[in-house]
């Protein structure tokens, strides 16, 4: 069955990701084939995956990350992966604002988006937006992790 020309999600092409969609999204759970399906519609389909995954975005999280290969990396452009050290904090919030300026810059090349991951935060927070919250404290976290250890070891 096709869709009625005034669907705005039907393909403009067989086989092409509906015209209007801003992204195509994969989610699961680690290892469980999300990079191979995605590697998959590349080859038929002209994307590029943002990583929707938590731990990705750490240089050096290699090993129990289910990381794409170097090789897999170089077949499609990936974005979103090895941007922090892990002593740097990346937010739901940060992500949110990385991954809808690249929706844009993708689309505007001409291409399609492909969210891949499993970090459900991230997609929730990208689909549904986030609550309005102040920024971290840092000197009030260090006061209070204070008091915690003067009560600790009183």
């Amino acid at each position: 069955m096709s869709a009625a020309p005034s669907d705005p999600f039907a393909p403009t092409v067989a086989g092409a990701p509906p015209a209007r969609a801003a992204w195509l999204a994969l989610a699961g759970p680690t290892a469980s084939g999300k990079t191979a399906l995605a590697l998959t519609i590349a080859r038929h389909w002209p994307v590029e995956i943002i990583s929707v995954d938590s731990a990705l975005v750490y240089r050096g999280m290699d090993i129990g990350t289910a990381k794409p290969t170097a090789a897999e990396r170089a077949a499609v452009p990936h974005h979103l992966i090895d941007i922090r050290d892990p002593h740097e904090a990346y937010s739901a919030a940060e992500f949110v604002r990385d991954a809808r300026h690249l929706v844009n810059t993708i689309r505007a090349r001409g291409r399609w988006p492909l969210l891949v991951g499993g970090t459900m935060l991230y997609f929730k927070a990208l689909f549904d937006g986030l609550d309005e919250l102040p920024p971290a404290q840092p000197a009030l976290r260090a006061a209070i992790e204070q008091l915690i250890r003067q009560f600790a070891d009183a």
